[in-house]
C-alpha cells in the first residue's frame, strides 16, 4: 500500500503576514513572556520575605538597566495581552469579526497598549521622585 501524496498545510513562508495574524502571534508571545515575568514576581516576593539582604539584592538587580528593560517589556506585555484579550472575548461573542472592525480593533490594541505604558512608567518615575 502506497502513501497518499496529501496536501500540506501552508507555512508561515507561504502567508504574507498581516495585523491580524502578526497580533496573534504576538498575544501568544506576550503570554509566554507574562509567564516568565511572574517567576520574576515570586523572586521578589521570596527576597522580601527572606529579610532585608535578600530584598536589597533583589532590587539591585530590578533596579539594574537591564532589570528595568524587563519591567518595562513585562509592562507593555501585560497591557497588550490584556487588551488584546479583551478583543477576543468579544470576537468570542460574535462582535467585530468584520474585516474593517477586525483591522480597527488591532489598531486600536497596539495603541492602547503603547499609551497605557507609557502612561504607567510616567506615573511610576514622578512618584519615585523623577527616578525610572
Amino acid at each position: 500500500m502506497s502513501a497518499r501524496q496529501r496536501p500540506l498545510s501552508p507555512h508561515l513562508q507561504v502567508y504574507k503576514p498581516q495585523l491580524t495574524s502578526v497580533l496573534s502571534i504576538t498575544h501568544r508571545g506576550t503570554g509566554l513572556f507574562l509567564s516568565l515575568g511572574a517567576l520574576v514576581l515570586c523572586y521578589w516576593l521570596l527576597a522580601l520575605a527572606a529579610g532585608p539582604d535578600s530584598y536589597a539584592n533583589a532590587q539591585a538587580v530590578i533596579g539594574s538597566w537591564p532589570g528595568q528593560l524587563l519591567l518595562f517589556g513585562w509592562v507593555a506585555a501585560l497591557y497588550y495581552h490584556l487588551a488584546n484579550g479583551i478583543r477576543h472575548l468579544f470576537w468570542d461573542a460574535g462582535y467585530g469579526l468584520e474585516l474593517k472592525t477586525t483591522y480597527a480593533s488591532g489598531f486600536a490594541v497596539v495603541a492602547v497598549s503603547i499609551v497605557l505604558t507609557v502612561a504607567t512608567w510616567i506615573i511610576a518615575a514622578l512618584r519615585m521622585g523623577g527616578g525610572a
